[in-house]
């Protein structure tokens, strides 16, 4: 098999066949997940003062899909004809200055505020210095037809949906619009954003939208809140757009920028929603604080997201805690292309957090992917740039597609929450690093240099067990950090793995053998060729500048003579099954002195 990533040192040519992998699925079943979403299983509850906080939703694993999740969230209200409407029937506002011209029923000018009450279709167009106010008791959609239309207050809310059984904003063929509210608004104003609703809203059509949040956010909904389709800008004082019980992008082309999150969704008391999903479009975001927030759940099925958070992973305020992508419970970025760079974590999730063919690129300022309990990738394409650790959780599990991670610190770690280097000592070693497809490559701390203290290549806190795919890692090679550092047992029963840097653990070959060759320090980049006694190649990659090297695959053989060879000559030999382990401070025993999830890490 021929392993390819973008990085020339990242090459590993395997003569030996292809092996057959066996998908490991940790929890639930993907019908187990879907039916467990019952109004009697769907969440765990505490009490906290007069308010129910939702504390656990209704995933107990990172294996699971993206229809998985959606299944056990509450359904959205938009429907595929909302952008439909008939001109003939609709209620025109032309708007100038102050005034408002309406020809039809179901709206009334009040002087600077033109009340909606009852639902219809309403055509805005004009500039207009004012509110434009919906408050609706009867069944039914009110619809906005913007159509070229500006319109700006200092009283609040540009447009204030006060009550509706459910408000559509329609962006009209070929028009363009702008909504712009008050500088500021009481502490306890029901409506604080310049498009508001208090009901379900839908935005759609092909017009642009372009909103101004002076006071406070730019679009926000007390219910859904559903983009289908539009060019949408937002420029908001705090959060850009927010959905309370879901945010929902299916298309469009969305533009935020906000002090606070870009998108959001914050439903705190009900486990089914407070959740975000991007099916597609284009979406890029620049928040002061996190690009994308959710309570409970994040998804992604397709699209393009841009995200810049805290100013990005080299703001001077490395501190500032905005994060890339944050969700509640659990993350499943399953489509689309995906690019982060925060000043925190890039992707991270409270509970679990699966990687299923999302092409994504962080760049972060501390963790590059972090899930609290468990991690899986098992497709798609993930590159961490440049991070603090690169992959972190408690259980990390790689199942599929490729990874190419680099990390000052730990590039993998795998730790008990709040653990690091005390777990072993506490006799935690509960985290788990599990290997059964994919390729893996990893540039950890110091990688190819004498480095000690700065990290290791992979780092787990308990059990490393491996049983297909491929992992390339690069740590220091000397010292207490390596390439390879495990509290528990290292396992190799399949698969490629390929250390370069030292091993401050031993590896179990009961199953599968590994070579380990000493070198002088052969030049990045030069290409090296393991072969075996008869001359025959077990595979080629090329040197980092480390001085250790380990190989172990299906096709290496205890007690067998292997030889490395750069450029026709031999540059080392050794007897498969012989290795040597670097002990020294924080190594072996004591971990490497990894970090666990939400434990502080120090900066690098």
């Amino acid at each position: 098999m021929t392993i390819r990533t973008r990085r020339t040192r990242r090459l590993w040519l395997a003569a030996a066949p292809a092996l057959a992998l066996t998908l490991v699925v940790a929890g639930c079943t993907a019908t187990e997940v879907a039916s467990s979403a019952s109004e009697d299983t769907v969440a765990a509850v505490t009490e906290e003062a007069d308010d129910t906080v939702v504390t656990v939703a209704n995933i107990d694993t990172a294996d699971v899909t993206a229809a998985d999740v959606i299944a056990g969230n509450q359904d959205t209200h938009d429907k595929d004809d909302d952008d439909e409407y008939d001109l003939d029937e609709a209620t025109t506002i032309a708007f100038s200055g102050s005034t408002a011209t309406i020809s039809g029923e179901g709206a009334v000018d009040e002087g600077g505020t033109v009340l909606i009450s009852e639902p219809g279709t309403y055509v805005l167009s004009g500039d207009y210095t004012g509110q434009v106010v919906v408050s609706s008791d009867a069944d039914g959609q009110v619809r906005l037809v913007l159509d070229d239309v500006d319109v700006t207050t200092d009283a609040g809310a540009a447009i204030d949906v006060q009550a509706a059984d459910e408000a559509l904003v329609i962006l009209a063929d070929g028009s363009s619009n702008t909504l712009s509210d008050a500088s500021s608004y009481a502490d306890d104003a029901d409506a604080n954003a310049a498009l508001y609703s208090s009901a379900d809203l839908t935005i759609t059509g092909t017009g642009s939208l372009t909103v101004t949040g002076n006071g406070n956010d730019g679009i926000a909904s007390s219910d859904g809140l559903v983009i289908q389709s539009g060019t949408v800008t937002v420029d908001a004082v705090d959060d850009g757009i927010r959905g309370k019980d879901y945010l929902v992008i299916r298309d469009g082309d969305i533009s935020v920028t906000a002090g606070g999150d870009g998108l959001k969704a914050d439903n705190e008391e009900e486990a089914e929603r407070g959740y975000v999903l991007i099916e597609g479009g284009s979406t890029t975001v620049d928040a002061g604080d996190d690009g994308i927030d959710a309570f409970t759940d994040v998804v992604t099925t397709g699209g393009t997201v841009s995200i810049v958070s805290g100013g990005g992973s080299t703001d001077a305020v490395a501190d500032s805690g905005a994060k890339g992508i944050v969700a509640g419970v659990v993350a499943v970025l399953e489509g689309g292309t995906i690019d982060i760079d925060a000043s925190d974590d890039g992707v991270h999730a409270d509970a679990y957090l699966h990687l299923a063919g999302a092409d994504l690129t962080v760049a972060s300022g501390d963790d590059g992917v972090h899930a609290e309990q468990e991690l899986q990738v098992s497709g798609g394409a993930v590159t961490v740039t440049t991070s603090y650790e690169g992959l972190e959780a408690e259980i990390i599990t790689i199942s599929g597609g490729t990874s190419d991670i680099t990390a000052s610190e730990d590039g993998v770690n795998a730790a008990v929450p709040g653990g690091g280097a005390s777990a072993p000592e506490s006799g935690d070693l509960s985290a788990q690093f599990i290997v059964t497809g994919g390729t893996l490559v990893v540039d950890g701390g110091g990688a190819g240099t004498a480095n000690d203290g700065a990290g290791d290549g992979i780092d787990i806190n308990g059990d490393w067990t491996q049983t297909g795919g491929t992992v390339i890692t690069s740590g220091p090679y000397g010292g207490g950090d390596g390439a390879v550092d495990a509290d528990g047992t290292v396992s190799i029963d399949g698969g490629v793995l390929i250390a370069l840097g030292g091993l401050t653990t031993d590896l179990d070959m009961s199953a599968q053998s590994a070579v380990q060759f000493s070198t002088t320090g052969i030049a990045d980049g030069t290409a090296l060729t393991v072969v075996d006694a008869s001359g025959s190649e077990i595979g080629t990659f090329t040197a980092d500048g480390s001085t250790s090297i380990t190989v172990s695959t299906p096709s290496v053989t205890s007690g067998s003579s292997y030889s490395l060879v750069a450029d026709g000559t031999t540059v080392a030999t050794a007897d498969a099954g012989e290795l040597t382990v670097t002990q020294g401070a924080g190594g072996g025993g004591a971990g490497g002195g990894g970090t666990g999830p939400g434990g502080a890490a120090p900066r690098p």
